[in-house]
């Protein structure tokens, strides 16, 4: 039996490449997107779509009765990928912008999870799979507000994960580091006319986004999943220097020259 696979932000990056990938391999892929015209273009490449705006939980419920009615309710994957930046300095950010941060990026994949649960649980397998960031394992200046997004996307899930033990159901992180993809022009900025930008230094460690999808076939497929899948040598670097430096050494690395 085809296995069903839902991939949410599929208009470009991470969500394209990752179902152009797994329709390849045989997947039953359900594209997931909020603009009309992403939409449009993923039909006109063949696949079966989702409107879905994680901001809107309207929009979510209405996405995942839909997954459950295209499906027999019964999906194997869900693949948590949609997902923005708020970017400026904390007190630049405004409490509307934060709220939206985390609309977007946790409350929206909490109600899709809950809602979608039900058909993996009934038949006791499948798996749930959260992009996450480097900027979920450390912090730097101007980044706040994305990396709390995702430090709580990182709990969310590891609570997740043992709530599930032995229902046959595993939960994954994918942790990119920096990726070439639409996700910095769509960043939203604080300070328009002082915009947080990445450092010259990270062209030299990006990767296309195709780089997620080995991670992502490990965490689909293999018979135990990994809890987290660093990708990129930013974040395999971050996620041992921080278990290994002290704080405030950590802290003047990551400012560089803030």
């Amino acid at each position: 039996m085809q296995k069903a696979v839902l991939i949410t932000g599929c208009s470009s990056g991470i969500g394209l490449v990752a179902a152009q990938d797994l329709r390849n391999r045989g997947y039953r892929v359900l594209a997931a997107c909020r603009k009309m015209q992403d939409i449009e273009n993923l039909r006109q490449l063949g696949f079966e779509t989702i409107e879905l705006d994680l901001d809107d939980k309207q929009s979510v419920a209405r996405a995942a009765a839909e997954v459950l009615t295209l499906t027999g309710n019964r999906l194997y994957g869900l693949f948590n990928n949609a997902g923005y930046g708020v970017y400026g300095p904390l007190h630049t950010v405004s409490r509307e912008q934060f709220e939206q941060q985390f609309s977007s990026n946790l409350f929206g994949t909490h109600q899709l999870t809950q809602l979608l649960l039900p058909a993996m649980l009934a038949h006791g397998e499948g798996r749930i799979i959260q992009t996450s960031s480097v900027m979920g394992l450390v912090s730097t200046p101007g980044r706040g507000a994305y990396a709390a997004s995702k430090y709580a996307l990182e709990a969310w899930s590891d609570t997740l994960r043992m709530e599930l033990h032995g229902t046959g159901i595993q939960v994954s992180l994918i942790e990119p580091g920096p990726l070439s993809s639409n996700f910095t022009q769509n960043v939203n900025q604080s300070q328009a006319d002082k915009p947080v930008n990445n450092p010259g230094i990270a062209q030299r460690f990006t990767l296309k986004p195709e780089a997620v999808l080995p991670k992502l076939h490990h965490a689909l497929e293999s018979r135990q999943a990994r809890l987290r899948y660093p990708v990129t040598l930013v974040a395999h670097a971050l996620s041992i220097l921080k278990r290994l430096l002290p704080g405030r050494l950590l802290d003047k690395l990551l400012r560089g020259n803030s």
